[in-house]
């Protein structure tokens, strides 16, 4: 692996409060006629998710994030290797009732109005009917449904933006520790995912833990305190943006005026938009700005800079060659 903090190596308790972790998990399929061909989904997985933190694992379609959050859930059986929710084994029955779940695609009774659907949840939990009376306005408040919307119209008449919000309020109806969401925001417009990384923010600020899965890096790369990248069933890295990314050791510079090819020779990636000059900076700084009269130019910004997750990712396949289809 690129980058493991050495608090995911071992099952261990640690200073900070432990609700998920796993040691060498691996889950193999066989296929085939005679079932002689076996695919690793997952390669000895080792993570660590904290108390408290927004946890994202990324990946690439058919990476295995869904794969390893149905091994957690219990849901598929792990072929070796041994994982801890909430302090239990996977598959614990009490471990249950304190965590949530959002499938990627899935089936609700579409007959249901969003109301209905909760209170039908709620009943699989065993709420009290009291208690369900002040919880399901409140979650629909929280992912933005309006509630004489949910108490009338049928889930066969919500759109994907909204069926996202109700399969997150339905994870939240049993108030989790701990939520799992697959791919929440896939098939959703820029709006559509805007408005679910603010809940999951709200959902940081009241103290829940967040495990995501998801192939759209530059949204993850906003919210997440620490993030895991699969590629074929294996991790590649698990860490903060920080260690993952390291610190910004990049200029960005935009100049107004001078001539390009006198800038040329200081900025890399030089190009023309909204009237200034923009591009990475190579040279000591000090010696540009000393240059920059003598080329007649002005400089608007020089800020650090670092790579994108998505760059990071990219390469990382690259260096694997892993960039072919799957």
């Amino acid at each position: 692996m690129y980058s493991v903090s050495d608090d995911s190596k071992t099952m261990t308790n640690t200073s900070r409060q432990t609700v998920l972790e796993t040691l060498n998990l691996q889950k193999t399929y066989r296929t085939g006629f005679w079932l002689n061909k076996k695919i690793e989904s997952l390669k000895n997985c080792t993570l660590i998710v904290h108390e408290g933190e927004t946890f994202g694992l990324l990946g690439p379609n058919g990476a295995g994030k869904t794969t390893l959050l149905k091994t957690l859930l219990g849901i598929v059986r792990p072929t070796s290797g041994r994982a801890l929710i909430l302090g239990q084994p996977i598959g614990d029955r009490s471990v249950r009732q304190r965590i949530g779940y959002l499938p990627e695609n899935a089936y609700y009774y579409d007959y249901l109005t969003g109301w209905e659907f909760l209170q039908l949840i709620g009943g699989i939990f065993k709420i009290p009917s009291s208690v369900q009376k002040k919880r399901i306005p409140e979650l629909l408040d929280l992912v933005g449904l309006d509630r004489k919307t949910a108490q009338k119209k049928q889930l066969r008449q919500y759109s994907k933006g909204m069926m996202q919000r109700i399969g997150i309020a339905q994870a939240l109806i049993n108030d989790p520790e701990l939520v799992f969401l697959d791919e929440p925001m896939s098939g959703l417009d820029p709006i559509g995912r805007y408005q679910v990384r603010e809940i999951i923010q709200s959902l940081k600020q009241q103290g829940k833990t967040i495990f995501f899965n998801s192939h759209i890096l530059s949204d993850v790369e906003q919210i997440c305190d620490r993030i895991a990248l699969l590629a074929r069933g294996e991790l590649l890295c698990v860490g903060s943006l920080d260690q993952i990314l390291g610190r910004a050791d990049v200029y960005q510079v935009i100049v107004q005026g001078g001539r390009e090819d006198q800038l040329q020779q200081w900025i890399l990636g030089l190009h023309w938009r909204d009237n200034f000059w923009h591009g990475q900076l190579q040279g000591e700084p000090d010696a540009f700005l000393a240059a920059l009269s003598s080329m007649d130019a002005r400089l608007i910004s020089l800020n650090l800079a670092r790579a994108s997750l998505e760059e990071f990712f990219i390469d990382q396949l690259r260096q694997r060659g892993m960039t072919s289809s799957q």
